[in-house]
């Protein structure tokens, strides 16, 4: 008689992180299918848009009123930004998947990915602490008799007197600013969709910025000059439209740069064995 054992399913490794190049035009095609996204959930955009405008006015008020509190603020900022981010990316990750936008899904999508959401703000918090105090010390520096008022402030940045000191500052918040951009570009999507760790997701977004610099360059170049345009626009109104369309486009970004995992490979079955 010929005994045959039942059938041995070969445990499948953890799909390998595939990155795709990317070209000049995709930062627009990001940005277009971004816009399509806000049209077919407009409810849901407009949710999250006056999330952003609320920040920016709070933001704007505080730099005003109390000077010295902005950095303390831009740290909240940075732990509500990225969950309000990642309720867009749900939304537009519902729309690929042929499921109906839901406020409420896009509301609570992190609670699940809440650790390692939780290690990237803490990430993100450090840096902007760090550049915080390197901005002190570039003040401290040019401007040995204190620290300036608001109004010097705005006077300093602006005034060509002070080209020196405003070069040191744009390569000083240049590099901490291109260091949260570069750790957060997909990080945040990836966490997402594939439920990675902090690091891995961070890893990957630093490669992808390494693999497409020029790419990436337009890319944070479009992002700075949207949301610089809109908080430009009526008190910042334009974030209400601007940042929902980041937010999407951001989503497709990811979704362009990083190869979507290969279905997962049949089961593997041992050969039978003859026996007597």
């Amino acid at each position: 008689m010929t005994d045959s054992p039942a059938p041995v399913s070969a445990s499948a490794p953890a799909a390998p992180l595939v990155l795709t190049p990317l070209g000049w035009r995709d930062p627009f095609r990001w940005l277009a299918r971004g816009l399509r996204d806000v049209a077919a959930a407009p409810g849901i955009a407009l949710f999250y848009g006056g999330c952003f405008w609320l920040m920016a006015l709070v933001l704007g008020w505080v730099f005003r009123a109390s000077p010295e509190y902005t950095m303390s603020l831009v740290s909240g900022c940075l732990l509500v930004g990225p969950f309000l981010a990642m309720g867009l990316y749900e939304t537009s990750r519902r729309r690929e998947l042929g499921l109906p936008p839901q406020l409420g899904e896009s509301i609570t999508c992190w609670d699940s990915h809440m650790g390692s959401m939780g290690m990237l703000v803490l990430v993100l918090v450090v840096l902007e602490l760090l550049w915080g105090r390197a901005s002190l010390v570039v003040f401290a520096v040019f401007f040995n008799t204190g620290m300036p008022s608001t109004t010097g402030v705005v006077q300093a940045i602006f005034s060509p007197g002070n080209w020196q000191f405003i070069v040191v500052y744009l390569l000083v918040g240049g590099v901490f600013a291109a260091l949260v951009f570069s750790s957060t570009v997909v990080s945040i999507p990836m966490i997402l969709d594939r439920d990675t760790d902090a690091l891995t997701a961070g890893i990957a977004s630093v490669r992808v910025v390494l693999e497409n610099p020029g790419v990436m360059l337009l890319w944070g170049a479009l992002i700075t000059a949207l949301v610089v345009l809109s908080l430009w626009w009526t008190w910042g109104a334009g974030l209400l439209v601007v940042g929902p369309v980041l937010g999407h486009a951001s989503w497709h970004a990811y979704r362009a740069a990083v190869a979507a995992p290969r279905a997962a490979e049949p089961a593997v079955s041992a050969p039978p064995q003859d026996g007597a």
